[in-house]
């Protein structure tokens, strides 16, 4: 099932793809996709809808972040070995985890935001894993049990602020617009093998990044039962997984976004993201 919210900023409605790829209002079933909402229950609900008596909504409008208001935006860092290799760094031999703010959680076609001080933005496409029960010090072989769908993110990424600032990454990965997520929530039921999606990012129509999940080096199973042996994850919380090669900071120059830049990103059966750069 291929759910999102449709609409202008804070005005978005929860919807869904029916069987012919039309788009449903589902606000009759839920109020958002938001943590109230998103577990087991609710989707084997929606499920059960009959989508096509539902009203239809224009495939013109806007669409928003795939869910909102999540509690947790986590994020793991050098999860594919040839991206280590590129930034110069050795590959993990556990998950490294950081935070993005849930405040830079924009929708996926929205314009990505460049501050006057920002010198070296770049870009990162990842698989998002989207929880739907909470997870607590739980066994790799039970984290499908808690996983309730999957969605492109943009991990979009300042590195000045990243690596050359005092403190922790978080600081160059939270900023407003950095955390483009879907267009689509698609549950786990929609996925033939997660651990088999190809995954690109185009800048200006040029490839940069070509990658495939099945290189991750830690899958998503094992991420989810890592991370949750620190803190316990709860529905609607976001895992994203990590970036293949390609990025602008590991390029010899590098290269980093400037005003009026494009990005196109897909992941298989997660849809895509086309985004512009702007300068505030």
């Amino acid at each position: 099932m291929k759910l999102l919210r449709v609409g202008q900023k804070g005005k978005e409605k929860p919807a869904a793809l029916d069987k012919d790829g039309k788009i449903r209002d589902i606000s009759s079933h839920i109020k958002d996709l938001n943590p109230d909402y998103l577990n087991f229950e609710t989707i084997s609900k929606l499920q059960n809808a009959d989508l096509s008596s539902l009203p239809e909504l224009s495939s013109s409008e806007r669409i928003g972040s795939c869910i909102t208001k999540p509690g947790k935006f986590v994020a793991i860092g050098l999860n594919f070995s040839d991206h280590a290799a590129e930034s110069g760094l050795p590959v993990p031999s556990e998950p490294i985890m950081f935070m993005k703010a849930t405040s830079c959680i924009s929708g996926p076609n929205d314009n990505i935001e460049m501050v006057p001080n920002s010198k070296k933005l770049d870009w990162e496409v990842e698989l998002g894993i989207i929880i739907g029960k909470e997870a607590k010090h739980i066994e790799q072989n039970n984290s499908q049990d808690h996983i309730l769908g999957y969605c492109l993110v943009n991990d979009v990424s300042e590195r000045e602020w990243q690596i050359e600032k005092m403190g922790q990454w978080v600081k160059g990965k939270s900023h407003d617009t950095y955390g483009p997520i879907g267009p689509y929530l698609v549950t786990k039921d929609d996925i033939n093998d997660v651990n088999n999606l190809n995954m690109s990012l185009d800048l200006n129509g040029k490839r940069m990044q070509t990658g495939n999940t099945s290189t991750m080096i830690f899958n998503v199973d094992v991420i989810v039962s890592y991370v949750s042996k620190f803190m316990s994850l709860q529905p609607g919380d976001i895992i994203t997984t990590g970036t293949p090669p390609g990025v602008g900071m590991g390029m010899k120059p590098q290269l980093f976004l400037k005003s009026g830049d494009e990005m196109n990103l897909s992941i298989d059966n997660l849809g895509e993201q086309k985004s512009k750069v702007i300068s505030l």
